[in-house]
């Protein structure tokens, strides 16, 4: 199982305070130099959400063609990001950082939004949050967790790191789809060239972290990171490379998101005008109940288990996990990962989740709430410092997610390949995860076909009740499309 490289010095086994007590930082195994740079990694890999989740919301329009502002979007983004990142740090105490989910915020825009206004789409949002939250509560999701087999959770976490492998090699322009050829889905740089300099950048950064990961050098994916960004800084400076789209028209060369260039102020008051804009019953009537029942499924579906993989997977990354795959304190954790739900919603933001790319921190060293204090302080500081968080380029916070990516992967030697019961399940959940760009697609595959098999096989005795509930909503997950088409 990969873990961060051991300090030179290692912890006592007493803990030195009260702070050291509560967060189990001793007796983890982490000191707080780890759990600071743990958390500073974490912030840099998932920081571009608060430019990222205005642009996808802000560029949607409602039913009544209303839009959200963007300066307030990405206020409130970062906000609840470092509010509900703190909260898990102090309730969950694992270090597992929340923001505004990717894949969510794009249904709850393009899909849910047009049907009803802004405030409604919100609404849905926050009843989901409820909902996951009553379940953890009565002790249900957590039992479904526990439901799951032990080497498909490592299935689920190997899957996850292949996710994360090909997020840091497409946000970074390495990977790209390809023009004009059907027979090729994605294919290397541009035209099968890597001829951009944010490609160099990505790929001298990846190299560099790389090479610092081998000698075990500590920080070694902070200092990635942060090289990487001082590189694409002078790239730009001396070649005004530009972003990727300039003045609405294609510039395949340019950097994939923020520009690595010198802010004209750092400091920016934020607009929380958005706090509290929604309305949870109006919808109901606007759009018809069958629309938001299936609206409300979806959410619920795509929380509920991308969560699950993610605490798996983190858990599985820092040694965390006991016998049966379970981190310490899971139902906290997905008590808190509800409420962010809830809180995302209220926020006019989207559904909060748990952030896969907590696994960049955890590579670091991150092995407790501490480093969920770090990351959230950054996240409230960004409310105030976008101008500066918009510095680091994808290119430089991707070299993370690959490097993360492939020490999740080791994870696979332990799954039993020639049992052919665990291995096909095991190795759809890991496949499916990045080649349909969702945690949750690959999990429902991986579940129902765990059932399937194991029946066609006489062994209905040893899958837990609880599976054949959880298969059957993900073939209704699956299906929602043809159900949609008939009863909408």
């Amino acid at each position: 199982m990969a873990v961060a490289p051991p300090e030179n010095d290692p912890p006592s086994a007493a803990p030195r305070n009260g702070f050291d007590r509560y967060f189990e930082i001793t007796a983890r195994g982490s000191t707080m130099s780890r759990e600071v740079r743990g958390g500073l990694a974490t912030f840099f890999t998932m920081a571009y959400i608060v430019v990222l989740n205005p642009l996808i919301l802000g560029s949607a329009v409602d039913g009544d063609g209303q839009k959200l502002s963007i300066p307030a979007l990405a206020a409130a983004t970062a906000l609840v990001a470092g509010v509900m990142t703190i909260l898990m740090g102090v309730v969950g105490r694992f270090p597992l950082a929340l923001a505004a989910g990717l894949g969510v915020n794009a249904l709850v825009a393009y899909e849910i939004a047009p049907e009803m206004t802004w405030a409604d789409a919100m609404g849905l949002v926050v009843i989901e949050g409820v909902i996951i939250a009553v379940l953890v509560l009565t002790g249900l999701r957590t039992a479904v967790f526990r439901s799951v087999p032990t080497q498909m959770k490592t299935a689920i976490g190997v899957g996850i790191g292949l996710f994360l492998t090909i997020i840091g090699l497409v946000d970074a322009g390495f990977v790209r789809r390809t023009e004009g050829n059907t027979t090729v889905p994605v294919g290397l740089g541009i035209g099968g060239k890597l001829v951009s300099w944010p490609m160099l950048v990505f790929v001298v950064g990846l190299l560099l972290t790389l090479v610092l990961v081998v000698r075990k050098v500590k920080g070694a994916i902070l200092i990635g990171i942060l090289a990487s960004t001082a590189l694409a800084m002078l790239v730009e400076a001396a070649g005004n490379i530009g972003p990727s789209f300039v003045d609405g028209k294609p510039n395949p060369k340019g950097w994939a998101l923020n520009v690595p260039e010198l802010p004209s102020s750092v400091v920016d008051v934020p607009d929380l005008s958005l706090l509290g804009n929604f309305n949870v019953l109006d919808s109901w009537g606007r759009a018809g109940w069958v629309v938001v029942l299936m609206f409300v499924f979806t959410l619920l579906i795509t929380d509920f288990f991308d969560t699950m993989g993610t605490m798996v997977a983190v858990g599985q990354e820092g040694g965390m996990l006991d016998e049966r795959g379970t981190p310490p304190r899971a139902k906290e954790i997905l008590l808190v990962d509800s409420i962010a739900a809830a809180s995302g919603g209220a926020a006019s933001v989207s559904s909060n989740t748990s952030y896969i790319e907590s696994a960049a921190g955890v590579a670091e060293g991150a092995r407790t709430g501490v480093a969920n204090l770090v990351t959230g302080v950054l996240f409230l500081l960004a409310m105030f410092l976008a101008p500066l968080v918009v510095v680091v380029p994808f290119e430089a916070a991707s070299t993370a997610l690959v490097v993360v990516g492939f020490l999740m992967m080791t994870a696979v030697r332990t799954i039993d390949w020639s049992d052919y019961e665990i291995a096909i399940p095991a190795f759809l959940t890991i496949v499916l995860m990045p080649f349909t760009y969702s945690i949750s697609n690959g999990i429902g595959a991986g579940l129902i076909t765990y059932v399937v098999v194991k029946l066609a096989k006489g062994k209905a005795r040893e899958i837990h009740p609880l599976l054949y509930g959880v298969a059957a909503l993900f073939v209704l997950y699956f299906l929602r499309g043809p159900i949609e088409s008939v009863v909408l």
